[in-house]
């Protein structure tokens, strides 16, 4: 009977699965599998597809604007994941501490995640403007005409200026983050200060280690989504100027405008591969803190 009935649930969690995993593999598994075969194809999409092996990454690797769209992904990926993140669990751990006003700052700081990333880059657009944009204009006003800039235009000051637009806009992350810190019992808060805690020691010694997990958990969705960054940086410069602002999003975009779809698979292959190594590393590094925290 008890064997019978383990075939039973085994039948009925097959079951249960099977439309998921349907849906998984038709919309995952099988796509994925697309882009890593023709990421060895000769294809333009139309024609007979020759197999070239590996030359489109070797291809890829040896171009610099390539290699540039992957150094650039490695800067949004660190500046996501640890100024962002760095930033939202600051203005969190503040919000924490339930200060005059902080439920309108809370939903202040979110705001920007429910509008339109198209139109947010459009903004921007608008407010680095060589000619008419508030941030010269502001800087010619109050005497720093020497400061001013084609923002967007200039090599030097463009990359930077679409990080920092990006990273401002903690409010996703920060919610989660205030979410985790709130939920510690104000009890361990109140007997750190009986012992003498001052509040900066209550946050370095109680909170962070509270949320220890929730900041790995967070930062590697800002790195992920750091690695896959398109859209400001399309709509504000394409990659430009000379490529400088370059990623691989828009590398494999302008690709397949090209149609050379092997050497774009071959871009998203990269993506694919980068990411993985991401996550491992990521939860390689988390595993061993933890290890280390049950040894202590």
């Amino acid at each position: 009977m008890i064997v019978q009935s383990r075939k039973g649930n085994r039948l009925g969690i097959i079951l249960f699965l099977l439309p998921v995993l349907t849906l998984f593999t038709l919309y995952f598994i099988y796509p994925l599998g697309f882009v890593f075969v023709t990421s060895t194809l000769d294809w333009n999409g139309i024609g007979t597809p020759q197999f070239v092996g590996l030359q489109n990454f070797l291809d890829n690797f040896q171009t610099r604007t390539f290699q540039i769209s992957v150094r650039n992904n490695f800067i949004w990926l660190f500046a996501l994941g640890f100024v962002q993140i760095g930033l939202a669990a600051l203005v969190a751990i503040l919000l924490a501490r339930k200060p005059r006003g902080w439920r309108f700052l809370r939903t202040v700081y979110f705001l920007p995640n429910v509008i339109s990333q198209v139109a947010i880059a459009m903004m921007w657009a608008a407010l680095y403007n060589a000619e008419y944009g508030a941030i010269n204009q502001f800087l010619e006003m109050i005497g720093l005409e020497n400061l001013t800039h084609n923002w967007l235009g200039e090599i030097s000051t463009a990359l930077p200026s679409i990080l920092i637009q990006q990273v401002l806009y903690i409010g996703y992350f920060m919610i989660i983050i205030l979410a985790s810190t709130m939920s510690i019992p104000e009890s361990f808060y109140e007997a750190a200060e009986i012992d003498g805690a001052n509040v900066l020691q209550q946050e370095i010694f109680i909170t962070l280690p509270m949320i220890k997990d929730i900041l790995v958990t967070t930062m590697t969705l800002a790195m992920a989504y750091g690695l896959r960054h398109f859209e400001a940086t399309f709509l504000l410069t394409n990659g430009g100027p000379a490529n400088s602002t370059s990623v691989l999003g828009i590398q494999l975009y302008k690709e397949l405008s090209a149609l050379d779809y092997g050497h774009a698979n071959a871009i998203g292959a990269t993506l694919v591969i980068l990411g993985i190594l991401m996550i491992v590393t990521i939860r390689a590094i988390g595993s061993r803190g933890a290890a280390a925290d049950r040894m202590q």
